[in-house]
């Protein structure tokens, strides 16, 4: 975890559990290559940021969007869809908890956001 400015260049590793989450210094790391909008829950189990769109189609088209990227990574966050919003959480199932894969996807997403 050498060069955090490049996460959105990697690639998600498939993880089914056995590996402990990410420590709370490895997250705040992590943490700092992602937008300022992301935030770290409480428990350091999740990290999560809202979208905002101009309505309904747009958030649409993000919500696609993102559905692409998390089935190229094979990691998927939760969502909370709503008329002009998105709320995207990431975390680690498998390991109740974070992991690289999460700030992985959520890099990609922060480029996706960019791109638009």
């Amino acid at each position: 975890m050498n060069n955090f400015s490049e996460l959105h260049n990697r690639q998600c590793r498939p993880c089914e559990g056995g590996v402990p989450p990410l420590e709370p210094d490895a997250v705040q790391q992590l943490l700092t290559a992602l937008n300022a909008e992301w935030s770290v829950s409480d428990d350091g189990r999740w990290i999560r940021r809202e979208f905002t769109f101009s309505g309904f189609n747009r958030t649409m088209g993000f919500v696609n969007a993102l559905a692409w990227i998390a089935n190229t990574e094979g990691h998927h966050p939760d969502l909370e869809v709503g008329y002009a919003k998105c709320v995207v959480s990431y975390m680690t199932h498998a390991i109740n908890g974070l992991s690289e894969n999460d700030f992985i996807c959520a890099a990609k997403i922060d480029r996706l956001v960019d791109a638009l």
